[in-house]
């Protein structure tokens, strides 16, 4: 659960500074919280998350 939060936040946070620096128009942000949702309502969502999951605990054994 924390990471999902944890990536909810840190895509907010790009999507905000895309909107304010990058030229990201508003409508194309609505379209991609769109397809977030709807794509998290598809067959391919436990894919999704098993990889994400995957990657964050990659980055997370990572010694510095």
């Amino acid at each position: 659960m924390a990471v999902s939060i944890s990536a909810v936040v840190l895509l907010a946070i790009v999507t905000f500074l895309l909107i304010k620096k990058g030229g990201l128009n508003a409508g194309h942000a609505v379209v991609c919280i769109l397809f977030g949702f709807y794509l998290a309502s598809s067959s391919i969502a436990p894919t999704i998350s098993r990889a994400v999951a995957s990657v964050a605990q990659m980055i997370g054994e990572i010694k510095f």
